[in-house]
């Protein structure tokens, strides 16, 4: 794309479209964008980047001497209701996705797609950065804000280019799965279970893009598969090519010796074969099957010697909103998980009672996306909040409501109670905040779940707890 001199992303406020865009202004092309509204942590990337951008849409955001513009997948972003879509469409200009865009830049590397249902941001963030401690200098995409590396998109000089790959579709344009534009030399495969009801209405539509991007592999390329996740052994049946496998008590490699602490122990295995003994801060089961993945994949290849790997495996600190600590300010542990579909948010309900077996779990839980919010998933709530002692329910996202079978508040509070969860509703922030001050005791521990910004409450929740049990 050296011949490219200026593009302009409408939806820059996304984790990968800001993504793409830094890797397209460090191959040196300008770079402009805009959004409705831009939130953290993709508004602090943006502003330490120094990419501009402006809010909120309109059609004089476009620079007139862009040579391309990129558009992204966003119930909002149709030329029916948005002026600065519109102007895109009758500009002649010509329009792509940012996956496109992601699948020319990394054309001529050896591109590693990292994809699956859940765990891909902390396996090629956790790659990216063994590959970085090893000095391979790789350039890689990561669909989400990571603590380390340094950034989330990087165009390095090593001959490895490391993408986390989406089945979601391109744009409102392009049903194909974004990952089917990454043309990929290898790729890992973190579990695989039925999520994104209104795009993939059974688990066979869920798992036909997965099929093509493995039918995408050059014959020499390695295909690294977990031994989890619900639609595994499913998918397994239609694989006819070799592969590795990886898990915890499970894989070819895989993690044995657990020692659970704030700094977890664990013994890596290939086969029979004691490989290394690693330390990690990462909370959870499933970073621990992370872990095993990017080992399954370095270590087939050859790309890591083991002292690098265990030094690198203990420095990583993992992604923003992947449980991360929300502050060090108070006695209560507070964290903020990833609650996009039901397997993400049972991993991190399970991770904090493992390293918190002693407190009660307070669980604040925002359904926000698609599936969370579709009437055809509902029966996610009767199990997803085992091991929570209270629950409280923000309002849903009414985002793109029209689309698919919204539920209401009151009929998610109604299920998760049917369920035997005692669980209350919470709406406006202020009024919530104040009902949170009475609810939540010095005994216990607090997991912010959502994908969305739950109108601030991710930032205001740790700030009350650091008033109300102060270190």
């Amino acid at each position: 794309m050296s011949d490219i001199k200026k593009v302009h992303f409408i939806g820059i406020g996304g984790a990968g479209m800001s993504a793409t865009a830094k890797l397209l202004r460090d191959s040196g092309t300008a770079v402009t964008g805009s959004d409705e509204a831009v939130y953290a942590p993709v508004a602090d990337f943006l502003k330490d980047e120094g990419i501009a951008y402006q809010t909120p849409y309109a059609a004089k955001n476009i620079p007139d001497d862009v040579d391309f513009i990129v558009i992204g997948k966003n119930a909002k972003l149709i030329a029916e209701s948005n002026p600065e879509v519109a102007a895109a469409e009758v500009s002649g200009k010509p329009i792509l996705s940012f996956p496109e865009v992601l699948g020319e830049l990394a054309r001529e590397k050896e591109v590693v797609v990292v994809a699956g249902s859940y765990g891909k941001s902390t396996v090629t963030a956790l790659l990216a950065h063994c590959l970085q401690s090893a000095g391979r200098d790789p350039s890689f995409f990561i669909g989400a804000i990571p603590y380390t590396p340094d950034t989330n998109a990087h165009l390095g000089d090593g001959e490895l280019f490391v993408l986390e790959g989406d089945e979601y579709p391109s744009s409102n344009t392009d049903a194909r799965s974004k990952f089917l534009h990454l043309y990929p030399t290898h790729l890992i495969l973190t579990p695989l279970a039925h999520d994104h009801f209104n795009v993939f209405p059974t688990p066979e539509d869920y798992l036909k893009p997965f099929s093509e991007l493995v039918s995408m592999l050059p014959e020499n390329g390695a295909l690294i598969t977990s031994a989890a996740g619900a639609l595994h052994e499913q998918f397994f049946k239609s694989i006819e090519r070799p592969f590795i496998t990886y898990g915890v008590h499970e894989g070819t490699f895989r993690i044995e010796n657990i020692t659970w602490g704030q700094r977890t122990t664990f013994s890596l295995y290939e086969d029979d074969v004691h490989v290394l003994d690693g330390e990690t801060s990462l909370l959870g089961e499933h970073n621990l099957e992370n872990i095993a993945g990017v080992a399954a994949f370095l270590f087939s290849q050859n790309l890591v010697t083991k002292e690098q790997f265990t030094s690198a495996i203990a420095s990583f600190r993992g992604i923003h909103r992947r449980l991360d600590k929300k502050s060090e300010y108070t006695t209560v542990p507070v964290y903020e998980g990833f609650g996009s579909s039901y397997e993400k948010a049972r991993s991190a309900i399970e991770a904090m009672n493992l390293h918190f077996p002693k407190k009660r779990l307070v669980v604040i839980f925002e359904p926000h996306t698609f599936s969370w919010r579709n009437r055809d998933a509902i029966s996610w709530y009767d199990t997803v909040f085992e091991g929570a002692s209270k629950i409280f329910i923000y309002e849903p996202a009414t985002q793109g409501a029209g689309t698919h079978k919204q539920l209401t508040q009151r009929e998610i509070v109604a299920r998760t109670a049917e369920a035997g969860f005692d669980v209350m509703p919470i709406s406006e922030p202020k009024a919530a905040i104040e009902l949170l001050k009475h609810e939540i005791t010095e005994n216990d521990a607090v997991l912010l779940l959502s994908s969305g910004p739950m109108d601030g409450l991710i930032d205001s929740v740790p700030k009350m707890l650091e008033e109300q049990f102060p270190v």
